[in-house]
């Protein structure tokens, strides 16, 4: 044991480098979606880690675990790779006796499983900014009416894209409020609190929120909402006037009070390592084999299946006279597979067809318009809520499914 101890750094190190190659694709494909925040993550680890009386190898060690499990049930890559990530935050912890909540934070809003519940309320987010937007313009410009997204003025459409409620200037606020916070506890030599953190952070939540909410006014004033020099100009202002600037005042109200402490001495930092790679190693193992997604199993007889062909192993497309459909795993979002493709969203709202409550989009398209339904489904019963459908999933390890029919508006 005194060897182990004696050795524990280059033994953590050799660990998370095994970690690392064995979940090489995962780890490539975590990086490219989020590289720049991840580094600068791991920057502000080695830059504002402290020593704190907290004993985080419990609470660590609780969320690898049920991450893992989450994995594991699921088959989720995006999920492991956040394990991945703590687990190095767990071997830093043990190895350097310090630790940064704010590169905490960072890590866990960076990571890809965030980025996918972000995209899920992007187009929500959007619609009700742009109400509130309606809702203070309409008494100082001609706004006939509101559509979603879609704002008419003196009888012409002005639409919002997606961009203007997008992840990429929450990120950046984040970085810089974590960046802001960093070098504030490095020029006072003292630390935030937890709870600090957490205020300030939320505080940043409704900046980014109140600067898009600017920025779409903006935007219509000018007339402004094709991607050009003058659009991403307005983006990049009302982000410093309304982001950054108050970032910079309201910070001066958060002071740093805690001095660095002597940390006590953790009990058991080699069973929480040893257990915590053992998990991610049968995980790891795991998550390498087929997944079987039984799309079509006890599919509704309404489905011209021999129609369909199979795009990949996770999406089969119908084409019929009416409509065109897709069943897909649940993680294909048809939000954003759609605005991939080139689709404007105009309208996303929760309707009632038949006995159950389904999503309807209203979408657009070289000037066609079109409707979108489309439902979680598990034992034929129909869902809204994707992290319902998962617990079902992660529960009963029952398979699920995305329906998506959509077809031209008929007036």
């Amino acid at each position: 044991m005194n060897y182990v101890l004696q050795y524990k750094k280059t033994i953590g190190i050799l660990i998370a480098c095994c970690l690392l190659i064995t979940n090489y694709n995962i780890v490539l494909l975590g990086l490219d979606s989020n590289l720049f925040g991840i580094i600068f993550s791991i920057a502000l680890f080695f830059i504002g880690g402290r020593k704190t009386s907290l004993n985080l190898n419990y609470p660590l060690f609780a969320m690898i675990f049920i991450l893992e499990f989450i994995s594991f049930r699921l088959y989720t890559k995006s999920v492991h790779f956040l394990a991945l990530a703590l687990f190095i935050c767990l071997l830093y912890y043990n190895i350097t006796k310090k630790f940064s909540f704010i590169a905490f934070i960072c890590i866990l809003l960076f990571s890809s499983l965030f980025n996918t519940f972000f995209e899920y309320l992007t187009t929500e987010i959007k619609q009700s900014l742009c109400y509130y937007v309606y809702l203070t313009l309409k008494n100082f410009i001609p706004i006939n009416k509101i559509e979603g997204v879609n704002f008419y003025i003196n009888n012409a459409k002005i639409t919002i894209d997606t961009a203007c409620m997008g992840l990429s200037m929450f990120k950046t606020g984040l970085l810089s409020g974590s960046l802001l916070l960093t070098l504030e506890e490095k020029k006072q030599q003292k630390y935030f609190s937890i709870l600090q953190i957490f205020l300030f952070s939320c505080v940043l939540i409704a900046l980014n929120i109140i600067s898009n909410y600017f920025r779409i006014i903006t935007l219509i004033l000018f007339n402004c909402t094709d991607e050009n020099a003058l659009h991403h100009s307005i983006g990049i202002l009302c982000f410093l006037f309304y982001q950054i600037l108050p970032m910079l005042f309201i910070v001066r109200f958060f002071k740093p009070k805690e001095e660095e402490i002597k940390r006590n001495k953790s009990h058991y930092p080699i069973f929480f390592i040893f257990i915590g790679s053992l998990v991610l190693v049968i995980t790891s193992v795991e998550i390498k084999k087929e997944q079987p997604y039984n799309l079509l199993e006890n599919l509704s007889t309404e489905y011209p299946i021999k129609k369909g062909v199979w795009i990949n192993k996770e999406v089969f497309k119908i084409i019929t006279s009416k409509k065109l459909i897709y069943i897909k795993t649940p993680a294909h979002n048809p939000l954003i597979c759609w605005t991939g493709t080139g689709y404007k969203i105009i309208e996303s709202q929760k309707v009632k067809k038949g006995n159950n409550i389904i999503w309807r989009v209203k979408m657009e398209k070289d000037n066609t318009q079109y409707y979108s339904y489309w439902w979680y489904e598990c034992n034929r019963k129909k869902y809204t809520s994707l992290i319902e459908v998962l617990l079902i999933k992660l529960s009963f390890n029952k398979p699920v499914r995305l329906i998506n029919e959509t077809s031209k508006i008929q007036y």
